[in-house]
């Protein structure tokens, strides 16, 4: 039974993630949200209270629809880890300092979107290899929230 209810807590985050983390959040949040100071601390947390908000809703009709018997321990605690994780990353230089630890730092930095002659390369982006680092970590964290959500 545990398999069956990671599985549709899984799809649940994931398909919530997608839209929250792409159609969900504004352009400031996403243009700011790594910034220095309070202004791009605010618009990470304002990125991370909405997209928490449609996880919760995503897993609140799957597991309506499916009848699943979650906990509401379960789901706090699997929510609380999956939104600080993502504001953890989302704040950019964290993640980036961590690649760096890592020793792959070079990574992001080879990873770009190509421009027309004479434009520089963007290194942040959608495509990019910090994109692609942000992304695969907010999959790692989907996991152990779903598990959380499954098994508390």
């Amino acid at each position: 039974m545990h398999a069956a209810l990671f599985a549709a807590v899984f799809i649940a985050l994931y398909v919530a993630h997608v839209l929250g983390d792409h159609w969900v959040q504004s352009s400031c949040q996403a243009s700011t949200k790594g910034d220095e100071g309070w202004a791009g601390r605010l618009a990470c947390a304002r990125h991370v209270a909405t997209l928490t908000l449609t996880k919760a809703v995503a897993l609140a009709v799957v597991a309506a629809l499916l009848d699943l018997h979650l906990t509401l321990a379960g789901i706090a605690i699997g929510m609380t880890v999956d939104a600080a994780s993502h504001y953890w990353a989302d704040r950019r230089s964290t993640l980036l300092r961590l690649a760096k630890a890592l020793g792959r730092a070079g990574y992001p930095e080879y990873v770009t979107i190509v421009r027309r002659p004479g434009e520089e390369a963007d290194t942040t982006g959608p495509g990019t290899g910090a994109f692609h680092l942000d992304q695969s970590w907010h999959l790692l964290w989907l996991l152990v929230a779903a598990l959380v959500i499954a098994t508390v």
